[in-house]
């Protein structure tokens, strides 16, 4: 069984994992939310500064509590993109140094492609499906045909799904992540009682643009209390697409099994209704535990570890690529 020591620092989240074989030794992550609440969004510098910060402590902790000494590590990987660049040079630096340190190699993995691989975490066997990737930056359906074997479906056009709620949520008058944020006051909420529209239902590509003009067109004509509907509203047409989308590209390529992950399929509502749409037309669901949904290390370990074991390596001179593509 080979260990792998992997860090994440793709975005704000500063994140290392240690993982031997099938079991995960440590997981530590370091959130930013609480400095970056303040500005509405990422600010990368600031991001990339406390990267420097809480990289080395996460280092210390993981050898801890995993009971494990770095020098025994089998190899090291880093997110190399897609992301802000300042802030994945941080990881891949520090995992580049410690293979090249240690004389063990060094993996370079893409953060989409750990979203992706994430449903597969607790049994470690990727099968083929068809994978919708949902979160801050990212809004995309994959077809899997296995490991390293991805073909994109389609993808966003302008905003992610994530990046709407963000901007809606700040919009509102509500904190951030958005996420979280309106699927809390979107409970007891009317779905219904707001006509949002869904945009691109007969196209495989996404886009939510639309969608948050029609919310900043909206907001300013409502009065009492209609915040909880005008989530429930906003969050229902979301879910709508990202289901009809998925669902239709099941069918069409003709899969067995559908996937979700990544930090919007988090909310409760996609998962259900997903969830219950795959069960309606036969397929079977997975989705990754919450825990794998937003940014961590535990998902690029993972990836690394089945790269590793198909003998896929990286040189310690291959460059972040923050724009990097899945497929």
């Amino acid at each position: 069984m080979k260990t792998i020591l992997a860090l994440e620092t793709s975005c704000d989240e500063t994140a290392v994992a240690i993982l031997r074989g099938r079991e995960l030794l440590a997981s530590e992550i370091a959130s930013q939310i609480a400095e970056h609440e303040k500005y509405g969004g990422i600010v990368p510098e600031v991001a990339s500064r406390n990267h420097l910060i809480q990289a080395p402590r996460l280092l210390e902790r993981v050898a801890c509590s995993g009971k494990i000494d770095i020098s025994n590590v089998d190899a090291f990987a880093a997110t190399s993109g897609p992301g802000l660049a300042s802030s994945l040079m941080i990881g891949v630096s520090i995992a580049k140094g410690l293979a090249t340190g240690f004389g063990k190699p060094y993996l370079a993995i893409n953060h989409l492609e750990g979203h992706l691989l994430s449903p597969f975490f607790s049994d470690g066997e990727v099968k083929p499906n068809v994978s919708l990737i949902v979160s801050g930056g990212h809004t995309m359906l994959i077809r899997v045909h296995g490991l390293a074997g991805y073909e994109l479906i389609g993808r966003t056009v302008d905003d992610a799904a994530g990046e709407a709620f963000d901007k809606v949520a700040k919009m509102l008058g509500l904190g951030y992540p958005g996420g979280p944020e309106i699927e809390k006051r979107a409970r007891g909420g009317d779905p219904a009682r707001f006509n949002l529209p869904r945009s691109m239902l007969d196209s495989e590509n996404f886009s939510f643009s639309g969608l948050k003009t029609a919310v900043r067109y909206l907001f300013p004509k409502l009065h009492g209390d209609f915040l909880p509907d005008l989530c429930a509203s906003f969050q229902q047409a979301i879910v709508d697409i990202l289901v009809r989308k998925t669902i239709a590209a099941a069918r069409k390529y003709n899969v067995d099994l559908v996937t979700v992950s990544g930090g919007v399929s988090c909310n409760q509502d996609l998962r259900w209704q997903l969830g219950a749409a795959c069960a309606r037309k036969g397929f079977e669901f997975k989705s990754a535990e919450p825990w794998l949904c937003t940014d961590n290390a535990a998902m690029i370990a993972f990836t690394a570890s089945l790269r590793l074991q198909a003998e896929f390596e990286s040189k310690v001179t291959e460059e972040i690529d923050p724009n990097l593509a899945l497929a």
